[in-house]
C-alpha cells in the first residue's frame, strides 16, 4: 500500500476538483515544481492510487433521465473479477464496495426505463 504524504494528498485533492488541471497550475497550487507534480502523478498512477480520470457532469445536464442504485451480492471470492466486468458498463456512473448483505453498490444512469431494464439484464448475466 502506497503511503500518501501531504503533497500527495493535496495533489489528489486538487485533481478531484479539476482532473484536467495543467501541471503548471497544479505546481502553483501546491507550491512545488512541475517536475515534482509530474513525478508524483507518475508514482500515484503506478502505485494504483490514481486509477483513472473521469468527467463529472452537472445534475440534469445530460440526457439520462433514469437514475438508480443497484445492490449487488457476489458469491464466493470473485468480487475483483465482477468489479472489472462492471467497469465496462458505461451506464454505471459509480461503483462502491460495501459489507453486510450486499457486496457492491452500483449507481446507474440511463435515458429510459427500457434502457434500465436492458442494463439489469446484462448485470444478471455477469457470473
Amino acid at each position: 500500500m502506497h503511503v500518501l504524504d501531504d503533497v500527495d494528498r493535496r495533489l489528489v485533492a486538487a485533481l478531484r476538483i479539476d482532473g484536467r488541471a495543467p501541471v503548471t497550475q497544479l505546481s502553483r497550487t501546491l507550491g512545488v515544481s512541475r517536475m515534482t507534480v509530474n513525478n508524483r502523478l507518475g508514482r500515484l498512477i503506478d502505485a494504483g492510487v490514481i486509477v483513472g480520470f473521469t468527467v463529472r457532469t452537472r445534475e440534469g445536464s445530460t440526457a439520462s433521465d433514469v437514475h438508480a442504485v443497484s445492490l449487488i451480492q457476489v458469491e464466493g471470492r470473485d468480487t475483483d473479477r465482477v468489479i472489472a466486468q462492471l467497469r465496462g458498463f458505461t451506464e454505471i456512473t459509480a461503483l462502491h464496495t460495501t459489507n453486510g448483505n450486499w457486496d457492491l453498490v452500483a449507481e446507474i444512469r440511463v435515458a429510459t426505463l427500457a434502457d434500465f431494464d436492458a442494463v439489469l439484464g446484462r448485470l444478471r448475466r455477469v457470473p
